[in-house]
């Protein structure tokens, strides 16, 4: 059986042991990115530059395998970790695939500033379009390291913290380790985002105080900034929460976010998902961003625009919560029954009994399930040096799960 033999160098190629080392040198296809191969510049095998499509790259290693036999593929660091390891399990399965693992750039890294890695979170921003991992893992973790690339380099990345409103991390950046040109240096966001690195480096953003309130369910309603009246009141915001049986991965809607606390709520239950607050009115936009800056809660992505036209570019979405009213028209209520996905939910805060009737005889049309329950909730208020129960305005929760 031909086998393909998967050797992490480590932070020091040639810091390897000799069996290794015979192995790269018995190779008679030598795989790896440019960097990499060049370091085996008077290699006299067959070479091959890992460069996207990965799948390209995928078809020829196979090709040279079954011509050759002895494969070789050289990895960053540990191959099993971040690495090209598991898409070349995937592609040739684990009886082809041979990883020899080593240092990862994480080890290296947190070595040389004395600080435990075991419980650092990890993201890899490589080849993606977008931050949100990133933005998620800082929301629970005091320190996350980051695989950058060459789109995602430390400078863009403090830039687009920064312009998220993340201002309780300083930035570690570690440049060429390994080399003689290595540079270790701490930085605040502010000062990164004026500055260019070597394009070899790494990151670890480390937390250097808690957010202004500490993020949980259940917050109380004066915690958040908020227009006076237009808040889901706490004890309605966890029954809503209830009825979404919101996941991990989810991808969720809120629709007239106001000033935001379904949704940060929500990204503390779908926190590894994305939970998109859309919110036509400028200023409760300011109001969501600026809770999402004092809790933390980095995760939910703000959409500032009329709907439902700026609902077109959003990811489909697994639960969608409207609790802003859904107007007149049903152009809002179409949309989103529309975009949900097959056995999604869509939860409804109602106030007005023509909304509950106008969406009661909407979901019927569909002939999906749903359910309807009041909700009337009462808080205690002093009143001649004793307490009593003063009312709010009752609720309408429809909850309907799609066909």
């Amino acid at each position: 059986m031909h086998r393909v033999h998967v050797v992490g160098l480590g932070v020091d190629h040639e810091d390897l042991t000799p069996a290794i080392s015979k192995r790269i040198e018995n190779a008679q296809v030598l795989v790896g990115g440019d960097r990499l191969l060049a370091l085996f510049r008077d290699h006299p095998g067959v070479k091959i530059s890992i460069k996207s499509p990965l799948k390209d790259v995928i078809e020829k290693i196979n090709k040279e395998t079954r011509l050759h036999g002895e494969v070789v593929v050289l990895a960053d660091g540990d191959p099993g970790f971040f690495g090209i390891g598991k898409r070349l399990i995937d592609a040739f399965g684990k009886d082809s695939v041979i990883i020899y693992p080593n240092v990862t750039t994480l080890q290296a890294a947190a070595s040389k500033v004395k600080i435990p890695w075991h419980d650092i979170q990890i993201v890899s921003l490589h080849g993606r379009k977008d931050m949100q991992p990133l933005l998620r893992a800082l929301v629970k973790n005091d320190r996350v390291a980051v695989f950058t690339d060459h789109d995602f380099h430390p400078a863009r990345i403090a830039r687009a913290l920064l312009g998220r409103g993340v201002d309780i991390f300083n930035m570690l950046v570690f440049e060429d380790l390994g080399a003689e040109s290595e540079k270790i240096n701490c930085f605040e966001l502010t000062d990164v985002a004026k500055q260019r690195f070597s394009p070899l480096n790494f990151v670890i953003l480390e937390r250097t105080k808690p957010p202004e309130i500490p993020l949980s369910l259940g917050l109380d309603d004066d915690l958040y900034l908020h227009s006076k009246g237009l808040i889901t009141k706490k004890e309605i915001r966890a029954v809503g929460l209830s009825a979404l049986a919101l996941e991990p991965n989810h991808t969720v809607w809120d629709l007239g976010a106001g000033c935001g606390s379904m949704a940060i709520e929500a990204s503390l239950l779908a926190h590894r998902g994305a939970v998109l607050a859309v919110e036509k009115n400028a200023g409760r936009v300011h109001l969501i961003r600026d809770n999402i800056r004092r809790m933390g809660a980095y995760g939910v992505q703000t959409i500032f625009g009329e709907m439902p036209k700026c609902l077109k570019d959003l990811p489909d979405p697994d639960r969608i919560f409207i609790g802003g009213g859904i107007g007149k028209n049903n152009r809002v209520l179409e949309t989103a029954t529309e975009r949900l996905r097959p056995g999604g939910k869509l939860v409804l805060h109602l106030v007005l009994m023509g909304s509950l009737a106008r969406a009661r005889d909407y979901l019927k049309g569909l002939d999906w399930p749903f359910t309807l329950t009041q909700i009337e909730v009462s808080r205690s208020g002093s009143i001649a040096g004793d307490q009593r129960l003063v009312a709010l305005n009752p609720v309408f929760i429809v909850s309907a799960e799609k066909r």
